[in-house]
C-alpha cells in the first residue's frame, strides 16, 4: 500500500442478511489538501433535497476521522428511511472507517489529512420492514465500508486479475435477465 492518497476508488457488496440489509458502498479516499478536498467541500456545501450529504458520525456530535461524507444513492423521502440511514447506517459507516484505520488500510498518522466519500446504498424496503434487525444492518454496512476502503487503498481488483477473469465473471442481474428471472 502506498501512502499517496491523491485519489483512490473502491467498492464492496456485502449481503447474506435478511432481505433489504445488503450494503453496496462505493468509496473515494483522498487527500483533503487538493482536488479531492475541493470535491469533498463542494459536496458538503451543495445540498440537494432527497440526496443530503452528511458527515459520518459515531453519535450525534462525534465525527469520525478521517472526515467521511455519506451520499445516498437512493432518493430519501421517507422519515423512517431517513432515521435508519442517518442512524444505524451512519453509525455503521463511521465504525467501518475506524476499522479501516485500526486494520492499517488508512494510516493513523494521516487521518486529519485524508477524507472519505461513501456513496451509500440502503434498500428502500427497510422503511417498511417491521422486523428490521438493526444489529444485522449495522454489521453488514460496517463490514462493507471497511471492505470498500481496503479495496480502494490496495487498488483491488488488480488489472491483471480483471483481465484473467474477465470472461468468467457475469454480472448477477445480466445473468438473471438471461435466465428470464427479471
Amino acid at each position: 500500500m502506498s501512502n499517496n492518497f491523491s485519489l483512490r476508488v473502491g467498492e464492496s457488496l456485502v449481503a447474506g442478511g435478511p432481505p433489504g440489509t445488503a450494503a453496496e458502498p462505493e468509496v473515494v479516499v483522498g487527500d483533503l489538501n487538493g482536488p479531492f478536498g475541493t470535491a469533498f467541500a463542494t459536496l458538503l456545501g451543495n445540498q440537494i433535497k432527497g440526496h443530503t450529504k452528511v458527515l459520518a458520525i459515531m453519535n450525534t456530535d462525534i465525527m469520525v476521522r478521517p472526515a467521511t461524507l455519506m451520499v445516498s444513492k437512493v432518493t430519501v423521502n421517507n422519515d423512517k428511511y431517513t432515521n435508519i440511514l442517518m442512524g444505524t447506517v451512519q453509525g455503521a459507516i463511521a465504525n467501518g472507517v475506524l476499522d479501516s484505520v485500526r486494520e492499517g488500510y488508512l494510516p493513523k498518522d494521516k487521518v486529519n489529512e485524508l477524507g472519505v466519500i461513501v456513496s451509500v446504498w440502503l434498500n428502500p424496503s427497510v422503511a417498511d420492514d417491521k422486523n428490521l434487525d438493526h444489529k444485522i444492518l449495522f454489521d453488514i454496512h460496517r463490514k462493507a465500508t471497511k471492505n470498500a476502503i481496503k479495496k480502494a487503498v490496495n487498488n483491488e481488483p488488480s488489472i491483471d486479475w480483471l483481465l484473467e477473469n474477465q470472461d468468467k465473471i457475469i454480472h448477477k442481474y445480466y445473468q438473471m435477465g438471461l435466465d428470464k428471472k427479471i
